[in-house]
């Protein structure tokens, strides 16, 4: 297996990409609207979508509120296009960049989320992009994240483990993203997003091995731990 730059991965699959997530990911065709449901349904609702792509989840997210004001990032800039294509009447703000590079401010947005993207990085590195987004949420603010997990801490390492040898093999630039899946275990990835400030973390619902965790910044009235 030949490992792919991240941005240029995603370009060469473009044309037919919505009919393999929808048709090839087991549950795709109810998890998008799922994670769609959980966001704001106010209109104005101010939403940052890490890793957006052609935008599956804001298609189910612009029928439910068609005023909600997103900011959306990718790598990918031809899946951006191809959003922009979609929702020409919409409020959008596209940033064709690495998340973990682009500044989120504090507190812009009532809410968050990621599909299917963020199972490509560590531990490490998805830390320091849930601190930078806990400080961008407002204080009611929260994260939505449906994503692909591991089924066990050794499957996890395993994946780990797998791209470091492909990258030494194939002689890869350290810095760069491939493509090449690495995810965390649900119970991992929770325990980051608690590490990184969010106070109330639930898995909300699971289909096979992809699972929507919901993050709040407050934990509600009267709940204690």
């Amino acid at each position: 297996m030949t490992l792919e730059r991240m941005d240029a991965f995603f370009a060469a699959r473009l044309d037919g990409y919505d009919e393999h997530m929808l048709s090839e990911i087991g549950g795709a065709g109810e998890f998008y609207p799922y994670t769609a449901s959980l966001l704001p349904a106010a209109d104005g609702a101010r939403v940052l979508d890490l890793g957006c792509g052609t935008g599956l989840e804001l298609e189910a997210y612009f029928r439910m509120n068609g005023g909600a004001a997103v900011v959306g990032i990718d790598l990918a800039g031809d899946m951006l296009r191809e959003l922009e294509r979609k929702f020409p009447d919409k409020k959008i703000e596209l940033i064709n960049a690495s998340y973990f590079d682009v500044p989120l401010g504090q507190g812009r947005y009532d809410a968050a989320v990621s599909v299917e993207s963020l199972h490509h990085f560590a531990a490490g590195r998805k830390l320091d992009l849930y601190r930078k987004l806990y400080g961008a949420l407002t204080d009611r603010g929260y994260f939505v994240l449906t994503d692909y997990f591991a089924e066990s801490e050794e499957a996890e390492r395993f994946y780990f483990a797998e791209l470091e040898r492909m990258k030494r093999e194939q002689g890869l630039e350290p810095g760069a993203f491939y493509h090449y899946d690495t995810p965390l275990t649900a119970e991992h990835e929770m325990d980051v997003l608690r590490q990184a400030g969010f106070s109330d973390v639930q898995l909300m619902r699971r289909w096979d091995n992809t699972c929507t965790v919901l993050a709040k910044k407050q934990r509600p009235r009267g709940v204690c731990s």
